[in-house]
């Protein structure tokens, strides 16, 4: 009832925005005045038609701004479609605007038709059979918005239809847009709970991202999930109806979208037999994900970080704060300050991240958590990075920025808390998934609010050490002890180094490996300079400023890698790249479906792969099922996966997907057990 209420309550401010805009007067020739979605009425050639007319067909071009959007005719949720009213000399009429395929937009939970790009819509108009220039005017009203704000906008618009005109070659990509006209009847049935309609569609018509758009206004619920079965040269289509939905139909138009290229069907459906059963090929994807209510998210969100800090890939940076939490038993006033400091550190990283990944997704550019080591020169910064504090660690130098001598202090305790929680966020772990998929779609103060919470839990062992004195003195007492432990914690960073490099060999090959090598050669060479001057009593400014300077002259500089092919042998499990396509196509074949997304970066998945998935048992499994294994991997960015990911509501990987026989889909635990799939396939 309450969300029926608010889609409610956002209607009518639509229109009560349209009708404010109807008020202001905008002077327009026959291009409209700037606004954020431009109009442009154009005219194409003049044809000869039956019964002494002429066809002619007009274009209403509208070109959004970057980051708005406009509707189709049936806006969905919210928004209001495209209102014309014409201008026209006698004898002239105008048919039915046809729109191109539209795209879905799920804005908190409500899911919208729109077009974030440039699109036609094209109006057929017949003429009388003689006559020369024909002038034609047109008053516009639209809905322009981004998935803040909207803005009512007019415009009028003119042109001349010409006989004998040229052609003009943008008709043929705006006809190419519109959806192709189905040429056999479809069939429909309704009732109380849902739609169903049985389409003729030859079983060779690839559908990679199936939807469908139902032109009539409140007959089904726009956000659901849709739900595609073959049958034969049938696609069975079935669609929850809308809570309170409009009087039953006696006819049905629709789009069928076939793809992500924007490839659609126009259908017309009349009441008939729409038969049970088929093969389930596909869900629509387009649906929003179940969003669990904010505190139960932002619980999610602490428990998340807080186990982030037992997660194998936050290892490495645990002997930063190990030194960190020896000192802290100095003193309470040290330690309180010091836990403060480091926390402040956690919580500002997990937030600036947190607000680039959604500024660049505002911006449109297919991102997600962990975006930051999908960078090549991201990935390089913090190998050299790891190699300076692996050299300081074993005491090559005692260059303490960012702060990680044994003499602690607030602005070390911070940066170190940069470093943790900038190195440990890509990581996704238990509970972390859900909350991270989850501020990826909710407005920006809540989705903040998930990102500090995180950095809470990242920070809370140190807080709850820095303020509780019965843990703090549990702890050892400073001593010479600290400087042998602080030599073996130099050995989990130069695994980490030795990861990092790794990491660059397999994004970018043996010459990007040779090239960072190189890099930390020269940087080693320059902090023992350093740590030489410092040991004599003087100062080491500049090898420690030369060794800054080589660092970013070294990342600046460092050639575009080129990605290692992936090799049939990193799998003893048959697998197939993930595409869309793919997944439409082995869901379609019957058999199970196991989408296992991965990064290199991603230290959890190898775990993941070493412990569960790469075993021979699960291969003996897997084969003997029939599994169709889609891998997909998201070391470099992948805006295909990256959708999918945003899809099952998960901000990074690792993500492992299970779908049955029936097509149902099950995500996976994301610490999978030894006979997990194993089970799962038997």
């Amino acid at each position: 009832m309450q969300e029926r209420r608010y889609r409610l309550l956002v209607t009518v401010l639509c229109h009560i925005m349209m009708l404010v805009g109807a008020a202001v007067a905008l002077s327009s020739p026959a291009r409209a005045a700037p606004s954020h979605i431009a109009a442009e009425l154009v005219a194409g050639p003049v044809k000869d038609g039956p019964a002494d007319q002429r066809t002619v067909t007009l274009a209403i071009r509208m070109t959004p701004e970057a980051g708005w959007h406009g509707y189709w005719l049936n806006p969905g949720d919210a928004g209001l479609g495209m209102q014309l009213s014409w201008d026209l000399p006698a004898g002239v009429k105008t048919g039915e605007p046809r729109y191109p395929v539209p795209r879905t937009l799920v804005v908190q939970g409500l899911m919208n038709h729109v077009y974030e790009h440039e699109y036609a819509v094209l109006v057929p108009v017949t003429l009388p059979a003689a006559g020369g220039r024909v002038p034609v005017r047109v008053k516009a009203q639209w809905l322009a918005c981004t998935e803040q704000i909207c803005v009512p906008e007019r415009a009028e618009l003119a042109t001349e239809i010409v006989p004998g005109a040229p052609h003009d070659p943008r008709f043929d990509t705006w006809t190419q847009a519109l959806p192709a006209p189905l040429d056999a009847p479809a069939a429909f049935a309704l009732d109380a709970r849902e739609l169903r309609l049985a389409i003729p569609l030859p079983a060779s018509v690839p559908l990679a991202a199936p939807h469908l758009f139902v032109q009539q206004d409140k007959l089904v619920n726009y956000a659901a999930p849709q739900a595609f079965a073959r049958k034969g040269d049938m696609l069975l289509v079935t669609i929850p109806r809308a809570q309170f939905a409009a009087q039953d139909a006696r006819t049905l138009d629709a789009v069928l979208r076939l793809d992500d290229a924007g490839n659609g069907i126009a259908l017309s459906a009349r009441p008939g037999t729409v038969p049970a059963g088929g093969t389930l090929i596909a869900g629509s994807g387009s649906a929003a994900p179940e969003l669990p209510a904010l505190p139960w998210l932002l619980l999610a969100a602490l428990a998340g970080g807080l186990l982030l800090n037992v997660m194998p890939c936050v290892f490495p940076i645990l002997s930063l704060k190990a030194l960190s939490l020896a000192r802290a038993g100095e003193s309470e006033r040290h330690a309180r300050i010091e836990g403060l400091a480091y926390s402040a550190g956690v919580i500002v990283a997990c937030m600036a991240l947190g607000a680039v990944l959604l500024a660049l997704r505002a911006g449109g550019e297919q991102v997600g958590w962990a975006f930051q080591l999908q960078e090549p020169a991201v990935v390089v910064a913090l190998f050299a990075l790891s190699v300076a504090i692996t050299a300081n660690l074993l005491g090559l130098f005692e260059f303490a920025v960012p702060g990680f001598a044994t003499e602690g202090s607030p602005q070390g305790a911070f940066a170190t808390g940069l470093l943790a929680a900038f190195v440990a966020t890509p990581c996704t772990g238990p509970f972390m998934a859900s909350a991270m998929g989850a501020a990826l779609l909710l407005p920006v103060v809540p989705a903040m609010a998930l990102f500090a919470t995180l950095g809470l839990g990242i920070a809370l062992p140190f807080l709850a050490v820095a303020f509780i004195p019965a843990l703090r003195a549990r702890l050892p007492r400073p001593g010479k002890w600290m400087v042998t432990f602080r030599r073996v914690m130099a050995v989990p960073m130069a695994l980490t180094a030795a990861a990092l490099a790794w990491l660059v060999w397999r994004v970018g090959g043996t010459a990007a490996l040779t090239y960072v090598l190189a890099l930390a050669a020269v940087l080693l060479a320059l902090l023992g300079l350093a740590g030489r001057a410092q040991r004599r009593g003087n100062r080491a400014l500049m090898p420690a400023c030369a060794a800054l300077g080589v660092l970013a002259l070294g990342v600046l500089t460092m050639p575009d890698p080129q990605p290692q092919p992936a090799e049939a042998a990193d799998s003893i499990i048959k697998t197939t790249p993930f595409s869309p396509e793919a997944l439409a196509k082995a869901r379609g074949s019957g058999k199970p479906v196991f989408v296992w997304m991965t990064a290199d970066w991603c230290l959890s998945c190898k775990v993941n792969e070493a412990a569960a998935i790469e075993r021979e048992d699960t291969k003996v499994a897997f084969d003997k099922a029939g599994v169709v294994v889609l891998r997909g991997d998201w070391t470099r960015r992948d805006p295909v996966i990256t959708r999918y990911l945003t899809e099952q509501g998960a901000a990074g990987v690792p993500l492992y997907v299970w779908y049955g026989r029936d097509g149902r889909a099950e995500t996976l635990p994301q610490v999978l057990t030894p006979d997990l799939l194993a089970s799962k396939a038997r």
